[in-house]
């Protein structure tokens, strides 16, 4: 992996549907985020195909394929160091005392960015089947300067153009 990356793509909520709308935002990404409920391995080969992947289980990921999915990841990279789960509310360490710099997190469905204590909370949404009036989103992430920012992909605006 690179441990450099300035573009880094996030993923979640995909439930065994990878729209090629969602491969087409997140090429160029240097790594590629899935925060959970990934839903069929199929999926993250795909995503391997544009850059390198690190993925959480889910609570639909009850497959056997699923179980070598960590529930947490920490991904180490110059710029950040970046905790994953699938669910925010069942972060169990306070992030600023762990060092982290961002957190990355699905599960709502909602896309969304936040701050607490200089720490950077993340949800790029879903990519998946809509749910509700959700939007179907990914996101973004640019760590090459700071402030990073963030762009999250509406994929049924894209599939409309």
């Amino acid at each position: 992996m690179d441990r450099n990356p300035k573009t880094i793509g996030l993923i979640s909520d995909t439930h065994g549907l990878l729209r090629p709308q969602a491969l087409r935002a997140l090429e160029g990404s240097d790594l590629i985020i899935h925060a959970g409920d990934v839903g069929d391995p199929e999926i993250l080969e795909a995503l391997k195909t544009l850059a390198p992947v690190f993925a959480v289980r889910g609570n639909v990921d009850t497959d056997p394929w699923a179980l070598s999915l960590p529930e947490t990841e920490v991904i180490e990279t110059d710029p950040a160091t970046i905790y994953v789960l699938h669910d925010v509310h069942a972060l169990d360490l306070d992030p600023v005392a762990a060092g982290l710099h961002i957190v990355v997190s699905g599960h709502s469905h909602k896309p969304s960015r936040t701050e607490h204590g200089g720490v950077l909370f993340l949800n790029p949404g879903s990519a998946g089947p809509r749910r509700f009036d959700l939007p179907v989103t990914v996101a973004r992430l640019d760590v090459s300067k700071r402030p990073w920012s963030v762009a999250f992909v509406d994929l049924i605006e894209i599939s409309s153009k």
